[in-house]
């Protein structure tokens, strides 16, 4: 969700002086880099996942509220709308057995908070779009009973001047093309994100590894091929949020300004890189300052807090975002992977886990990376093709040239996945299983998205119109995604 903030306007002043606060953070932050005031601690993981609120009949739940409440578990916290709600996993590592511990604990998890939903009349969905929702939902309030949500909603509309437009054609052509007056269509883009503590003079490569992996992660994951009643790319949710989020009028995206849901342009050499782009290049959009004084406290060997930092980098949507933190009164930095949607099961939510921690831990410590033979554009050419096509893209990587996703991950980085695991110190039968689901996927060339969009055109073959086929997709789904059984062995009803 972010950090909470105390008001919603903002004067000129205001922006002004948190500038530069920002400004002084990022320099004290370099000072603790340089000073090695960091903990050097490294496989310490963590885990979100966004969810959606449906009724009985598959349509969005606007009840987090009294869901949240009913659940009453500090895991689940509220999101953006009020069909939304985010499942927090406490930080754990991933050696020996622990990732078929966290499978369990995750599912225990869903399903009590299931079932204390179904008692208010509500149920769970995991997917990165839910895809019954309508843009004529929100004519109702939508948006939930948050500070820091209003104050995001007015300034990003306020920086772009003009509604937002969604503009996206689908591979089969359809058209999604909307004025939104508001960040409604952001909030049905639901995602799990990966956290990594990193130790920072392994930041930089541990990023870049991401980077590269970030098209054939996406490949494997997608999860959202329909939005607003359209059949789109395999993961709308990419481009609905990058467009949803764009605070730049068209004059400045024609300019070449940088959005603010942003892949990045180069490979890094440090951490510091991508704190300094977002303090240089993006204007603030909450500019709440703190009383504390970063230098003084990091002069009398303290640690800051650096407030002003975070918070304007949590308004700055890098699919690979560094994270400065601190617990304990020690300092650290996680890389955070904003990459996947939710879903579709807690199964494949884990198996996504181990295939990206794995090949993370084994590509980062390369003697000759991957990212040294590769250019950028590519990796960004790889996740834009991964966000389009799912499973069935083909993907550039050094040495091969195009290759299909699925084979490029069987031959080549599943390996590498393992070896990451082993070192990491995974027992056997979870690397088993989870790298078991991952090739079953490409074995079989299906996705979540593959799914949904199979079972849509049968029902819709049946003679269903669009609004009732997603409804009853949907209705099939959750249903298989509460037997935890991985998306690729899911039969059609």
């Amino acid at each position: 969700m972010g950090s909470e903030i105390g008001q919603r306007y903002f004067t000129r002043e205001q922006r002004q002086a948190y500038r530069h606060k920002v400004l002084e953070c990022l320099d004290v932050l370099e000072e603790m880099l340089h000073a090695g005031a960091f903990t050097q601690d490294a496989h310490r993981t963590g885990l979100e996942i966004e969810l959606n609120l449906v009724d009985d009949d598959h349509q969005p739940s606007f009840a987090n509220a009294e869901v949240l409440e009913a659940i009453a578990n500090p895991e689940f916290q509220t999101e953006l709308a009020r069909f939304n709600i985010e499942f927090n996993v406490p930080p754990g590592d991933i050696a020996g057995d622990e990732l078929l511990r966290l499978e369990d604990s995750l599912r225990a998890s869903l399903n009590e908070a299931q079932r204390r939903s179904q008692e208010l009349g509500h149920r769970i969905v995991m997917t990165g779009i839910l895809p019954t929702v309508r843009l004529e939902h929100f004519a109702q309030p939508w948006m939930s009973d948050n500070t820091r949500f209003e104050a995001l909603n007015d300034a990003m509309l306020t920086a772009r001047g003009e509604d937002i437009h969604l503009d996206i054609e689908g591979p089969t052509g359809e058209h999604l093309d909307a004025q939104v007056g508001s960040l409604a269509p952001e909030s049905v883009c639901t995602s799990t994100q990966f956290h990594l503590l990193v130790a920072p003079r392994d930041f930089a490569r541990g990023w870049n590894a991401a980077q590269v992996l970030a098209g054939p992660q996406l490949a494997l994951g997608a999860n959202a091929p329909f939005a607003f009643g359209h059949r789109l790319e395999a993961e709308s949710r990419i481009g609905v949020f990058t467009q949803a989020a764009d605070t730049r009028p068209i004059e400045y995206a024609n300019q070449g300004v940088r959005p603010r849901v942003f892949f990045g342009e180069r490979w890094i050499t440090s951490i510091f890189d991508l704190f300094e782009e977002n303090s240089r290049w993006f204007p603030a959009l909450l500019p709440e300052t703190t009383d504390e004084d970063p230098r003084a406290v990091f002069a009398a060997g303290g640690t800051p807090e650096l407030a002003e930092l975070k918070l304007h980098n949590g308004t700055i949507y890098r699919w690979n975002r560094p994270v400065y933190d601190t617990v304990g009164g020690k300092a650290h930095v996680r890389l955070e992977n904003r990459v996947l949607p939710a879903g579709p099961t807690i199964a494949d939510t884990v198996a996504n886990a181990a295939f990206y921690y794995g090949t993370l831990a084994r590509m980062a410590r390369d003697e000759r990376p991957v990212w040294t033979r590769m250019a950028f554009r590519s990796a960004h050419d790889n996740f834009d093709a991964a966000a389009r096509h799912g499973i069935d893209a083909d993907l550039f990587w050094p040495g091969l040239g195009e290759t299909p996703a699925s084979e490029l991950v069987l031959r080549h980085i599943l390996p590498m996945a393992q070896a990451g695991l082993e070192g990491w110190g995974v027992d056997g039968a979870a690397i088993d299983r989870y790298l078991g689901i991952i090739e079953g996927r490409c074995l079989t060339g299906v996705n979540g998205a593959d799914w949904q969009v199979r079972c849509v055109e049968a029902f819709e073959a049946r003679g269903m119109g669009r609004d009732e086929a997603l409804a009853a997709m949907t209705a099939a789904y959750a249903e298989r995604m509460h037997t935890n059984e991985p998306v690729h062995t899911w039969d059609l009803p």
